[in-house]
This record gives C-alpha cells, sequence and structure tokens, in this order.
C-alpha cells in the first residue's frame, strides 16, 4: 500500500500544541514539504526553543492561545481557510496528570470540540492525537484498535485517558453526522529530542539521571513493558494517516517491546553511565504491558518503523547530554 502526498505547498495546515515535544516534529515535516503551517500553543508544557528555527520562515506562524477557550479571531493567520487541522494539544506525561487535571480535561473536551466545528467550516481534513492510554491496562495484548479498552474512569490517569476517549468519539460524531474528512491516531511510547528532561515519563527521566550519575528509579518491579518508539518514525505513521482517506483510529508506534528493567539498564549502558538501577512504589493505575498491534497501519498507511531502539536512544540521549551541559 502506498499513500500519495495530499498535503503540500500550497496547502494550510494549523497544529494545536505546536510547540510541544511530538507537534514541533510534525511541524518541521510539514513546513519540509512547503505547508504553510500555523502553530497554536499556550506553552504551559511546549516550549517556543522548539520552533524557535522556524520564526523567521515566511511559511511558519507561531499564535500563543489556548484553544479551550477557542481560536483567536483577531490573528490574521486564523482568519484564512485551512486545508487540515491536527489536534496534538494536551499534557501527556505522568506529571502533568497531577498538576493540570483540569487543562487536561478541557483541552481534550471543548478544545476539540472547537477544533471540529472550525474544520467543518473549512471543510478541513481533520486529525485527531489519541493515545494508546485509550487501551488503559489492557487485557489483550497486543493491542487492536477493536479492543475497547480496560480504563479506570476516576483513576489519576482517567484526566487524560478519559479525554482523549472523548474526543475519539467527539471526532466520530463529526464524521458520521457532519462528513467531516476525519482520523484518529493512537499514539504509543514516543521518544526523542525536545522531550522534556522533567516531564515524569520513563525515557526523559532515566536519561537524565544517568546522566547525572543518580541511581535509576524504576517503578515496581520493573517488569512491566512499554514499546518503545522514535519520535521520527511516529511522524511518518502520523502524516501517511493525514494524507491518506483513512478514518481509522489506527495504531502509530513500534512492537520494540521492553521492560522498564531492560529500558533502564540499556540507558545505562549507552550513556556510559555509573548509575545503578533502583526500584520505587509504582504509581496507581500504571498498564502492566503496552505493544501496538499494527496490522493495520501496515495494510492501509503501508507503515513501518525504521529505527531501533539503541539507535533512537543514542540520538536522544546526545540531545540530552548537550541540553543539560
Amino acid at each position: 500500500m502506498k499513500v500519495a502526498e495530499r498535503f503540500g505547498s500550497g496547502h494550510r495546515v494549523l497544529v494545536t500544541g505546536g510547540a510541544g515535544f511530538v507537534p514541533s516534529h510534525l511541524v518541521d515535516s510539514l513546513i519540509t514539504r512547503g505547508c504553510t503551517v500555523v502553530a497554536l500553543d499556550n506553552f504551559v508544557t511546549g516550549s517556543k526553543e522548539n520552533v524557535a528555527h522556524l520564526l523567521d520562515r515566511p511559511t511558519f506562524t507561531l499564535v500563543e492561545a489556548d484553544i479551550s477557550e477557542g481560536l483567536p479571531t483577531h490573528h490574521p493567520a486564523l482568519a484564512e481557510r485551512f486545508d487540515a487541522i491536527l489536534h496534538m494539544a494536551s499534557p501527556a506525561s505522568p506529571t502533568d496528570f497531577a498538576q493540570l487535571p483540569v487543562e487536561i480535561l478541557r483541552v481534550g473536551s471543548v478544545g476539540t470540540l472547537h477544533l471540529l466545528e472550525r474544520a467543518a467550516a473549512d471543510g478541513a481534513r481533520f486529525l485527531m492525537a489519541s493515545t494508546s492510554e485509550a487501551y488503559g491496562d489492557p487485557k489483550e495484548h497486543p493491542q487492536r484498535e477493536t479492543y475497547w479498552g480496560n480504563v479506570n474512569p476516576i483513576g489519576v490517569r482517567s484526566v487524560y485517558d478519559e479525554a482523549k476517549r472523548f474526543s475519539e468519539a467527539a471526532t466520530m460524531a463529526y464524521h458520521r453526522y457532519r462528513g467531516l474528512d476525519a482520523a484518529i491516531v493512537r499514539i504509543f511510547n514516543t521518544y526523542g529530542p525536545r522531550m522534556r528532561p522533567d516531564d515524569g515519563r520513563a525515557i526523559p527521566t532515566f536519561i537524565s539521571q544517568a546522566l547525572r550519575g543518580e541511581p535509576i528509579t524504576v517503578h515496581g518491579t520493573g517488569n512491566q513493558t512499554r514499546s518503545i518508539c522514535f519520535v521520527e518514525d511516529l511522524v511518518r505513521g502520523i502524516l501517511l494517516l493525514l494524507d491518506s482517506t483513512e478514518t481509522g483510529p489506527v495504531n502509530c508506534g513500534t512492537e520494540h517491546e521492553l521492560t522498564m528493567r531492560q529500558l533502564a539498564e540499556l540507558i545505562v549502558s549507552l550513556s556510559d553511565s555509573t548509575s545503578k538501577v533502583t526500584y520505587v512504589t509504582r504509581s496507581s493505575d500504571d498498564p502492566e504491558m503496552r505493544r501496538p498491534d499494527l496490522t493495520l497501519a501496515r495494510e492501509l498507511l503501508g507503515y513501518e518503523p525504521t529505527v531501533a531502539p539503541e539507535d533512537g536512544l543514542r540520538r536522544t540521549i546526545e540531545h540530552f547530554r548537550a541540553r543539560l551541559g
């Protein structure tokens, strides 16, 4: 299956959360294609640093705004029609779940509805960035898109899990009843340059600790698994879905499944660290295992991840090394 490029030169694309980790890489790729990109971010977790290299480009505009409050009507870059809207905005780490619960719920509910209305008015392709967290602590392994999930609706992670599940439901409602050209991507654990060192996720935490020579704090026994995807692979998958006419949901990630203990030990080795692995209390509702079934992504989009964990982690470690000094 080969998906032809649908969005490129002459097309206007809105990316919410555009100064965040994954969205800023998407913005880079869209700009390289020749798209005119408007990135909207309120900088709660995003950083202007991530898009600073684009600020002098005539095809890039950065708008500071909170999509939960609606699209600003005063900004000229938002007055023109968009060909595609990518809703990537939301705090997405365990630290954020504790510190920004209401913000997460708002961006995943009213923020999503604001964007769906705009996409419908513009006749734009709408891509919703959902998450593997929609599957909760899964009873199915690997997780297929047909699996409905095992989510605690009132747990500490529920603000993110349920906000994304609501966003999926809203997207499908607009697709079915308003005829919106829409797609949903379920993103699995992604890592790479531009991650926040202090965001609470395993890879930036382990790398920061390893580079400082601190103990590597693995939660629980360390036997829980994650399938890690380098951001370059994820961006390629998202753009394939954007270019297609598929609705999904479609899983996007890799099948490189590692235990948390294996991941910690690999990061220590790749960073030439003297850090030792230690174990701390496991957080509530932490999923036991996570690996996507990529059958749909392969069959519908021709998607195939190519970056091995060792290669991606080396590149990420070097980014953190330069950033942490």
